[in-house]
């Protein structure tokens, strides 16, 4: 009988130990998650990345790194798989960049994609697609500093070059011709001194001038006013050109009347001298002449 119950307990035990044993597996394990796999593909250096590591998308962990190692067809490239949350649809054209956290240097895979830049939706990449990653910011930044580096090299070679002792003389005699050249100038703005202070006393001059002519134009402005006002010259000529204008047919009868006249006074001065007992006598009557009453021919032998 205790037999019995020895081993009745121990199976209860061994139950019991199996069953927590299960119930922390499941607890450790976590939900069942699926998963899509990719292959992310780098022809550049992945230090600081490493298995298990993080994959962001958009700022979300959605998967792990399961493992790095070179590409058997091509040295030159690096082939990282990941597992992602198969509910993630990742665009076709997504991308990767390595990311650092803080200033441990352990990296994380940040996948990136240009969707905001295009208008039409990008179609949803296959599971085991390649995905190319990028350069970092980090690997451009260090890049462009290497260029300035060399740049900056370049550049103090050339400075070495350039101030070596045969171009120092060479530097220096040119700064001894800036500096007579500076005197020249100097001396030159002394002569030019005077002339200025006359084109200043010109400008002056000419500024009174001007101020003057001001002046007479306003003074021939007020003249024109008076001229063409009311009552003025011009209204006064206007009337004497029309008063001519009434006269002078006055004049054309009086000069017509004069010329008659004049006329006249020349025949009766014509018969004064003809017949000067005009005077005396009056005017006798003609005799008749042929053909008229009392014509009286004259007498004598008619040839």
């Amino acid at each position: 009988m205790e037999n019995r119950a020895h081993a009745l307990i121990a199976g209860l035990f061994v139950i019991c130990f199996g069953a927590a044993a299960l119930i922390v597996a499941h607890w450790f394990k976590g939900d069942s998650i699926e998963h899509d796999h990719y292959q992310v593909v780098s022809r550049e250096s992945v230090t600081g990345l490493g298995v298990q590591a993080s994959v962001y998308y958009r700022g979300v962990n959605i998967g792990k790194v399961n493992r790095i190692y070179f590409d058997p067809d091509n040295m030159n490239q690096i082939l990282i798989d990941i597992a992602i949350d198969g509910s993630i649809h990742l665009p076709s054209n997504i991308y990767a960049q390595l990311g650092y956290q803080g200033i441990t240097g352990l990296a994380y895979l940040q996948l990136r994609n240009d969707t905001e830049h295009t208008k039409i939706p990008p179609e949803i990449l296959p599971e085991d697609a390649r995905i190319p990653m990028r350069p970092s910011l980090l690997d451009e930044v260090t890049g462009y500093g290497q260029n300035i580096l060399n740049n900056v090299n370049e550049l103090v070679i050339k400075l070495h070059q350039l101030l070596n002792d045969e171009n120092q003389e060479q530097i220096a005699n040119i700064l001894q011709n800036i500096g007579k050249v500076t005197r020249g100038f100097d001396d030159i703005a002394n002569n030019l001194q005077p002339g200025l202070e006359s084109f200043t006393r010109l400008t002056t001059e000419s500024t009174i001038l001007v101020s003057h002519l001001d002046d007479l134009l306003n003074e021939i402005n007020e003249s024109m006013k008076k001229v063409n006002q009311q009552d003025g010259i011009i209204d006064s000529l206007t009337n004497s050109t029309q008063e001519i204008a009434t006269t002078i047919p006055q004049l054309r009868k009086a000069s017509t009347s004069l010329m008659r006249n004049s006329q006249s006074l020349n025949r009766v001065l014509h018969q004064l001298e003809e017949n000067p007992q005009m005077l005396l006598f009056g005017h006798t009557e003609s005799l008749p002449g042929p053909g008229e009453a009392g014509f009286i021919a004259p007498s004598g032998n008619m040839q």
